[in-house]
């Protein structure tokens, strides 16, 4: 193995970086499964620091449902807004954006 690096150190290198790109994809996504497995992570009621992604996952909605009704575009914002920064740009009390969402809950079918 040994020989094997020091004959062909570029392909070792990009071979153990892959591996470790790899790895580090799959933990996110072990993780990730497990975080949104666990039942306490679904249908939880809409807070302050929640971004509208997490919302739509919670919930199983689509993302551009909940980001339209917030009052973001249907494009994908480049951070993670969270309500309370979504309120404070618009210039409203964070309760009026959580009651927006809320009422997309009750729309959607949704149940608390």
């Amino acid at each position: 193995m040994l020989r094997l690096i020091k004959s062909h150190p570029i392909a070792a290198t990009g071979f153990a970086l892959a591996l470790a790109l790899t790895l580090f994809f799959m933990a996110r996504m072990v993780l990730d499964l497990l975080y949104w497995a666990d039942p306490a992570h679904r249908n939880q009621s809409p807070e302050a620091w929640m971004t509208p992604r997490y919302i739509a996952h919670s919930w199983g909605l689509d993302p551009k449902d909940v980001r339209a009704v917030v009052g973001l575009g249907p494009e994908r914002p480049r951070a993670r807004p969270t309500l309370d920064w979504i309120a404070k740009s618009r210039d409203v009390p964070v309760e009026i954006v959580l009651e927006e969402v809320n009422a997309l809950l009750t729309q959607k079918g949704a149940k608390k």
